[in-house]
């Protein structure tokens, strides 16, 4: 994240809009309701179409990040949007608006260029990216699943890494796409960190492997 650093000094800590996700998820609110009330077929005009954007349709490149996470039941929806919101703000909080924009800001041209690839974007990586930014950062906070079951952010971010695997792995060559450049600004700021932790843990363990292999139970510094 150097770079992201020294783009940080250069721009200021207080590059772009403070407060941002409350904006975001207001919209979002504000977009059910439209579509859901007044505007049935709102969510054709916002979605990220790459052919309706090639025919003149520039404000899908920025609608698509405002659509809501659900059409559905409304409370789930301000669930959703509360934990969004909640989400958003404590990164803001932890590095500052700059760095958070820079990171909203990759999410959604990776869902961009995601779109240029398979023809359509979503913003449902983008903000799930920002969950898997909070879990790594606080993986102990804790989120009640059901309104009843207590379960820790890392368990979350866990659980979808797996999904992400198996879609990755199993899905076609348009949802690997949607994967990796949808989620490329957790790659970019936690990448480097999430390798060395690997390599430090892999060492390791290699060193433990090896003091067993060479002597066992016959420790002489015991």
């Amino acid at each position: 994240m150097k770079w992201i650093y020294r783009l940080e000094r250069r721009l200021g800590r207080n590059f772009g809009i403070p407060n941002l996700m409350i904006y975001i998820t207001s919209t979002m609110l504000a977009v059910y309701i439209m579509g859901f009330f007044f505007m049935p077929g709102l969510i054709g005009y916002f979605g990220l179409s790459w052919r309706a954007v090639l025919q003149g349709q520039i404000w899908r490149l920025l609608t698509f990040l405002i659509l809501p996470p659900t059409w559905g039941n409304i409370l789930l929806l301000l669930i959703a949007l509360y934990a969004t919101y909640h989400i958003g703000n404590t990164l803001e909080l932890e590095w500052g608006t700059t760095l958070f924009t820079i990171y909203y800001l990759l999410g959604a041209m990776g869902a961009i260029l995601a779109a240029v690839i398979t023809g359509y974007g979503t913003n449902y990586y983008l903000y799930l990216s920002l969950f898997l930014a909070y879990a790594y950062l606080y993986p102990n906070a804790t989120f009640m699943l059901f309104f009843l079951l207590p379960i820790k952010a890392k368990w979350l971010a866990i659980f979808n890494w797996v999904l992400y695997f198996f879609a990755f792995v199993f899905g076609s060559n348009s949802d690997r796409a949607a994967i990796v450049f949808s989620l490329i600004n957790f790659f970019v700021f936690f990448g480097p960190d999430v390798l060395r932790t690997v390599k430090q843990n892999y060492q390791t363990s290699k060193r433990r492997r090896e003091y067993r292999k060479n002597w066992g139970d016959n420790n002489p510094w015991r």
